[in-house]
């Protein structure tokens, strides 16, 4: 074959327009002794092609069975299940407020709320003595130096 139409060949299977025999041809010509120097790399993919194609697995593959584990991983969720339903029962039961008690924190509360108003109010009271002493300070001040305002 002549090396034209080879070259127009790779050139078509590096566009991947070759058909299944010009790839054979191409194949076929690569397996020659007297390739090209500018055509060897070519002479390389071709014949790493061929090998490849040849390798075969040897080795067996053990087929392993499974055996599903749906029959305990059902037991163990029925399991949690009533554990989780049996625990969530004894703590509800453990943690109900009575009317009692509910009636004795809203009053606790009041009394807080009450306590928290008088503390407010007495600091407020502070506030105004506090200002008052600032205001008595200010007008010491002014007559020791002598400013009128």
């Amino acid at each position: 074959m002549e090396l034209s139409n080879i070259e127009k060949l790779i050139e078509k299977y590096e566009n991947a327009e070759t058909s299944l025999q010009e790839e054979k041809l191409l194949k076929k010509y690569f397996q020659q002794n007297k390739v090209p120097v500018h055509l060897l790399e070519y002479k390389a993919m071709f014949s790493y092609f061929d090998e490849s194609r040849a390798e075969r697995f040897t080795k067996t593959i053990p087929l392993k069975t499974k055996k599903p584990h749906w029959k305990w991983a059902s037991v163990a969720a029925a399991v949690l299940l009533l554990v989780s339903v049996y625990t969530f029962n004894s703590n509800s039961k453990k943690m109900a407020i009575t009317n009692a008690e509910r009636i004795e924190a809203e009053k606790a509360y009041k009394e807080t709320q009450e306590a928290f108003q008088l503390i407010s109010q007495n600091l407020n009271k502070g506030e105004s003595v506090a200002i008052a002493g600032l205001q008595k300070f200010q007008n010491t001040h002014n007559k020791v130096f002598k400013t009128n305002e």
